[in-house]
């Protein structure tokens, strides 16, 4: 299997993680053409493609500006949102890590796909930037660069089995791509049950998406159905609402 997840806006690149063994991005060129293409914009045009706050857009037009300069970290520890929060990898073990540096990928708008280990710097670049290079649309200008890589993966991993814990920004990446179409994708949705019947709660999904990766990776499921078998934080398998390809998790 091979596990997909989106990156984080947050970032944390000063708390103690202890001696880590980073590894090299694989798409070196592509990342360093968005970069100086970034580096040239000017904070106005930057907030065109990025309408965030004045604050954050001062931060990110100094980011690109002195890219390589910045301090690097692992991106699994790089991240620090919603879903990495779930993920918690700070107190995994070392054999859920490896598992994890083999098994799980982070889409990426800057780095395209990134291992757990993969040296990252403070970035801020989401997949559904309407900017490239010589593009109109970010996902324009990966192409299916970043599906024949996870194609790769999962041959390297002797299966055909995605399990889908992105967004449906970052899935947007690798959807519908050639190299992809004989696999099999597994989506994975959770869910909250309420007064109303049953809810979708961005924050908790995201976190749970984080917890169910760190539940693949600690127990190092090879096989899809045992994923069923999750039941962090209170959540379940349930039969309605899922099926072959979409599989539904609720919590009380």
């Amino acid at each position: 299997m091979l596990i997909l997840i989106s990156p984080a806006k947050s970032l944390d690149f000063d708390s103690e993680i202890g001696s880590v063994a980073a590894t090299t991005a694989r798409f070196p060129e592509e990342t360093q053409r968005l970069v100086s293409a970034a580096s040239n914009l000017s904070k106005k045009k930057l907030q065109q493609i990025m309408p965030v706050s004045d604050k954050l857009i001062a931060l990110n037009h100094g980011r690109y500006r002195d890219f390589w300069d910045q301090p690097e970290r692992a991106a699994i520890y790089a991240f620090s949102g919603d879903v990495y929060t779930g993920f918690e990898a700070k107190t995994l073990g070392n054999e859920a890590i490896r598992f994890a540096q083999s098994h799980l990928r982070i889409l990426s708008g800057l780095y395209g796909l990134l291992r757990p280990l993969d040296a990252i710097r403070p970035y801020r670049l989401e997949m559904g930037t309407r900017w490239a290079p010589r593009y109109k649309k970010l996902t324009d200008f990966w192409g299916d660069k970043i599906a024949a890589v996870v194609a790769a993966d999962l041959e390297a991993n002797s299966s055909d089995t995605i399990i889908n814990l992105a967004s449906q920004e970052y899935w947007a990446a690798v959807n519908g791509a050639d190299t992809l179409e004989d696999k099999r994708v597994i989506t994975i949705d959770f869910r909250e049950e309420g007064p109303q019947g049953l809810r979708f709660n961005s924050f908790e999904a995201k976190r749970a998406r984080g917890m169910m990766a760190r539940y693949i990776c600690e127990h190092a499921l090879a096989e899809p159905e045992a994923i069923k078998s999750f039941d962090s934080d209170g959540y379940h398998y349930v039969e309605d609402g899922s099926d072959d390809d979409n599989w539904r998790f609720v919590r009380s």
